[in-house]
């Protein structure tokens, strides 16, 4: 999670803090830099956003509803005017309920996402804004919610929760890095007063991450092609067999192929380790969802 094109999407149970963890994400990235503040900037200014100010000095956190329109989220209008995929650059983009948007609204981020870049197309103009963002989504297992869960029973059938994934296109999936289940903790584990490492701590790891990165290839990891990739994390015996045989069983994509290698890079350079060794593609691989949504 330290690059803001890597995304995350969590099957959660509701109320276990999905929103609250998301608002945290940035407390744990960098500060933003001269250039990233002038881009969001000049975003914010074209929409009517800046207000007083005359520099953004925090990394956004957009949250739209899931009413929102496809125009809404990737920009449109007569004035062509940036919309929260454009709004989130250089920050945090949350889609809370992910599977209440539509479909239609979901897949206009495909392109977004791999581009970091996205064109709106008027009658007599055409306009690009700068779309790299880190994507956050939650969304719960079943549409009751309580799929898997200890305390209640599951009210739904397989029909209904097959209906209820589907939403959820393959390709799209297919540009989500981590997957991570958040389940409901039992009353003794909140009350429980040990404290956890501080944003602080954790942020410096962070940054730490990102100065290697910037160190080792002048880019972040998320920007690296497959060929870069090669030379920045190679991989090693152990490590090409335990890819080829998830490759195999996941179904993995050579997208999936890549950001895979990217993840595992950044875990790596979380670590403080120069080398991508096996267990690293392993904890990698561990994010990757076994059931995914097939496309329709």
């Amino acid at each position: 999670m330290v690059r803001r094109t890597q995304s995350e999407e969590g099957q959660v149970s509701p109320g276990s803090g999905k929103t609250m963890l998301a608002q945290r994400l940035g407390g744990i990235l960098p500060p933003l830099t001269f250039d990233e503040a002038l881009e969001t900037t000049m975003v914010y200014s074209i929409a009517g956003l800046l207000g007083g100010s005359a520099l953004v000095g925090a990394r956004p956190f957009r949250a739209p509803h899931h009413t929102v329109s496809a125009a809404g989220l990737v920009g449109g209008g007569p004035q062509a005017r940036p919309g929260e995929i454009a709004l989130a650059h250089n920050g945090v983009l949350f889609l809370d309920e992910l599977l209440e948007y539509p479909r239609s609204v979901l897949e206009s981020l495909r392109q977004p996402l791999e581009d970091r870049r996205v064109t709106i197309v008027r009658a007599r103009r055409a306009v690009s804004y700068p779309t790299d963002f880190m994507l956050v989504a939650a969304l719960n297992p079943c549409p009751c919610g309580y799929l898997g869960s200890a305390v209640r029973t599951c009210t739904c059938s397989s029909t209904a929760i097959g209906g209820y994934r589907a939403r959820l296109s393959g390709p799209l999936v297919d540009r989500i890095d981590l997957h991570v289940d958040v389940p409901a903790l039992p009353y003794s584990q909140l009350a429980e007063s040990e404290a956890g490492e501080s944003t602080a701590v954790v942020r410096g790891r962070v940054v730490a991450a990102r100065e290697r990165q910037l160190g080792r290839g002048k880019s972040w990891n998320a920007r690296l092609g497959s060929a870069a990739l090669a030379s920045v994390a190679p991989i090693d015996t152990a490590g090409h067999a335990l890819l080829e045989r998830a490759a195999g069983r996941l179904g993995l994509s050579a997208r999936a192929i890549t950001r895979v290698r990217r993840v595992a890079r950044t875990i790596a350079d979380l670590e403080g380790s120069a080398a991508v060794r096996a267990v690293h593609l392993a904890e990698t691989l561990q994010y990757r969802v076994l059931d995914q949504p097939t496309t329709v």
